[in-house]
């Protein structure tokens, strides 16, 4: 599995690694990378160095570049005396070996590739100034010229633990990491900010320093359980999941997850609405089996969902829910009635079974009671207290979904692109997920499996030109149960 570590942790690793010359060798890898993408010999080159140690990337860099006969150009508007430790060291070598630095960046010159250098990990203020000009100068220039803009590390202005933009941001189309990924890169702003990313790990081995606390989604997560079926078997092999949901002019939504259940292999798949007038079949999904509600909750359910298109009048339909010794999923208009029920609150954290949570920013701030803008802030922090105020594993949802588990791990599924921010999609996901809880998978892993396969599926149909502009919920649908198939019977691989 691909480990993340944020910034204390990075510090940990770089105190443990402090007898390798780890700023020598970041400098290395960035010239190695540059020399790539940049248009060819001889081109010319801007570099932007900071007041850290990202700008003694910047600076060992350059110092490479010029000895490959590169027309690099430093830009360094701090004092070398603000320079410390291995940064400080950087820009003396860099100086002694005839290099200059400028105050501002030549207007006159066109460049074929950009570095930026001005800020790395461990970034928490506001960048303003000078500092904010030149971000805005650098992306302008790169627009301009139509030329690469490497980031070191972290794009200037982005919060690597996070993926929030700390005011002016580099929009970089390449960022070589140093070390280890960060979950900032891939999570909220991140993916609009950093490009093409690719690790530079220094020579260290990362988790055997220090293990790490998370992980992006790989196949490898939940391999082990995506194994294929007995030809000797029925449907009871494959359980039985629930859906409720469904209310006055929501029907759609509760079609959606139990379509997706289905076709995601659950043995037998029951829907109950709770429109006045709900219709007695889905017309395109007859297989799927409705029931009242009161009937849906005397069943031998392997799993079940609450929410997709609810409506927040279904309070004591929930409370029976939450009795079930059974895996609950909570979405939606479940979501919300759990938010200003605080009984409710009590007894779904006290619930022996596991309890999956799978909320947008707006629902998540709902039960925090905090504001959209706090969970945004800090994506992952916000899915681990969800986890741990619930008891329950939890998927936030928005660009690179984290999942969050009771025991404090968490994972950045980095699948999908902007074709799920359509209505419905969140409805499929639950379904997804109750489909492998329904066949028996631990809950973590249906939760891994179910979302990296969701974001798969929509990045399937953007190549098919489906999307990502267009793209229907219920297209989703065909896309996961084939690429599941593919990934049980060794076709394809992530």
């Amino acid at each position: 599995m691909t480990p993340l570590y944020r910034s204390s942790e990075l510090r940990k690793i770089e105190s443990l690694a402090a007898d390798n010359p780890l700023m020598w060798r970041a400098g290395a890898a960035a010239a190695d990378l540059s020399m790539k993408i940049a248009s060819g010999r001889g081109a010319a080159i801007l570099i932007l160095a900071g007041p850290g140690n990202n700008g003694g990337d910047a600076f060992v860099t350059a110092h490479f570049l010029r000895e490959r006969f590169f027309d690099a150009h430093v830009v360094f508007s701090a004092s070398p005396e603000t320079l410390s430790g291995d940064a400080a060291n950087a820009f003396r070598h860099f100086s002694d070996s005839g290099g200059r630095c400028l105050s501002v960046i030549p207007e006159a010159l066109r460049w074929s590739l950009i570095v930026d250098g001005l800020f790395g990990i461990g970034l928490k203020r506001e960048i303003s100034g000078i500092y904010a000009s030149l971000i805005d100068r650098a992306n302008a220039l790169a627009r301009r010229d139509a030329c690469p803009l490497l980031a070191l590390d972290c794009p200037s202005g982005l919060d690597a633990d996070t993926g929030a933009r700390r005011g002016a941001a580099i929009a970089a189309t390449h960022t070589l990491t140093f070390i280890a990924y960060k979950p900032g890169l891939f999570t909220a702003d991140g993916p609009d900010c950093c490009g093409r990313i690719s690790l530079a790990p220094l020579g260290l081995d990362v988790e055997d320093l220090l293990p790490p606390p998370g992980h992006i989604v790989t196949l490898d997560c939940f391999s082990r359980y995506l194994t294929p079926r007995l030809r000797n078997s029925h449907k009871g092999n494959y359980g039985n999941a629930g859906l409720l949901g469904g209310s006055d002019g929501m029907i759609g939504a509760a079609w959606l997850a139990s379509r997706a259940m289905l076709r995601l292999g659950a043995g037998r798949v029951y829907a109950a609405l709770t429109a006045k007038n709900a219709p007695p079949v889905d017309p395109h999904q007859p297989e799927v089996m409705q029931k009242s509600p009161d009937d849906l909750l005397d069943l031998p359910l392997n799993a079940l969902a609450c929410g997709p298109g609810l409506g927040t009048r279904a309070g004591d339909l929930l409370s029976r829910a939450c009795a079930l010794d059974i895996p609950l999923t909570l979405d939606a208009d479940a979501l919300n009635i759990l938010a200003e029920d605080k009984l409710l609150h009590i007894r779904v954290a006290k619930r022996a079974s596991p309890t999956i949570l799978t909320p947008h920013p707006a629902e998540a701030a709902r039960l925090l009671a905090c504001g959209t803008g706090e969970i945004q802030s800090d994506r992952i922090s916000a899915a681990l207290e969800l986890a741990n105020r619930f008891r329950a594993y939890v998927v936030l949802k928005g660009c690179g979904t984290l999942i969050a588990a009771p025991d404090g791990k968490w994972f950045v599924n980095t699948s999908g692109n902007p074709g799920l921010s359509t209505a419905g999609s969140g409805d499929v996901l639950t379904g997804l997920i109750s489909a492998l809880l329904a066949q028996g998978w631990p809950p973590l892993e249906a939760l891994l499996c179910a979302a990296h396969l969701h974001g798969a599926a929509a990045d399937r149909l953007a190549g098919e030109t489906k999307g990502p502009v267009g793209l229907a919920a219920g297209e989703l649908i065909d896309a996961a149960r084939a690429l599941f198939n593919e990934w049980v019977y060794g076709k394809f691989s992530v």
